[in-house]
């Protein structure tokens, strides 16, 4: 048997094809095995589990000693039983990988607590008829028994505090996993309030620090690429020194085309000086030729 404990999420939908599956998505793991418990010992076999963390000052000193070995600060704390005696060792890590899309599971877990309620809400009660004859009834319990026995039998349905209970539903089925995140998509609803724990169990053999594994292979490789990748980053970084060097000469280059551009401008000045003495001398030669031609007459 395989277990994990998890956190339920909101509900949500996927494509699974050409369909849309609503389901209910658990952040699941990693979870680690904190004792393992033998026959020999304890009189049973079972795995002790921790998930999630919380604060050192929130946990007993007593559990504090208890998971002194792991080095952990688990939020929650259950057990798996298990047939055989196991052959894990604290420590080990059990991730959402042990699990594959298809597998059939049963998931454990506290309802959502209702408060008191009536017969109608908690035991599906019809009611009476909302018809004539019928005053303030529509919703009462009725009759709880003959007089005789004189006292109310054990189990008998009536008003009550509902909800709060342990629920376990059979037969769902993982619809999708998502491995990086540690989060379980299981089709279908799933027992228990926004962030509640969850129990989940499926048939197969349990495999543990897969995940472990699968992060230490990641952390050889990106080593590995940052040793060949350094190389040509150097090149990158001294790409930009060779850019600068264009971008100053092409600077000095504009800025002596502009002083190009103003010479000229410097030197069009006398020479319009120059035009302007000129049609000044004509003008005055025209008004000479005027007065002579006065004189004349």
């Amino acid at each position: 048997m395989k277990f994990i404990l998890g956190e339920k999420a909101m509900m949500t939908q996927i494509w699974s094809g050409d369909e849309v599956v609503a389901v209910t998505p658990v952040s699941a793991g990693p979870c680690v095995i904190t004792q393992v418990k033998n026959k020999t010992s304890d009189g049973y076999n079972a795995l002790q589990m921790g998930f999630g963390e919380r604060k050192e000052k929130n946990i007993n000193k007593p559990q504090r000693g208890h998971f002194k070995k792991t080095g952990l600060k688990p939020k929650h704390v259950r057990e798996f039983r298990v047939d055989e005696a196991p052959s894990f060792k604290e420590g080990d890590v059990v991730s959402v990988e042990t699990f594959a899309v298809g597998d059939i599971i049963d998931v454990s877990g506290v309802s959502k607590g209702r408060g008191f309620q009536g017969v109608v809400k908690r035991h599906h009660f019809h009611g009476f008829r909302k018809t004539h004859g019928n005053k303030d009834q529509e919703r009462m319990p009725g009759s709880i028994g003959a007089k005789g026995p004189a006292h109310v039998f054990k189990g008998t349905r009536m008003a009550g505090r509902m909800g709060g209970d342990r629920v376990t539903t059979t037969n769902l089925k993982i619809a999708a996993i998502d491995a990086e995140n540690n989060i379980l998509f299981v089709a279908g609803a799933v027992p228990g309030a926004l962030h509640s724990l969850v129990m989940i169990r499926s048939k197969g053999d349990l495999q543990v620090n897969l995940k472990t594994a699968a992060q230490t292979v990641k952390e050889e490789i990106k080593e590995t690429s940052a040793v060949e990748e350094g190389k040509p980053e150097e090149a990158k970084t001294e790409a930009p020194v060779t850019e600068n060097k264009q971008e100053e000469t092409q600077m000095e280059e504009a800025r002596t085309e502009e002083v190009k551009v103003e010479a000229p401008v410097q030197e069009n000045k006398p020479a319009e000086a120059k035009t302007e003495e000129v049609k000044s001398e004509a003008s005055e030669a025209v008004s000479d030729e005027k007065k002579d031609k006065d004189q004349t007459k």
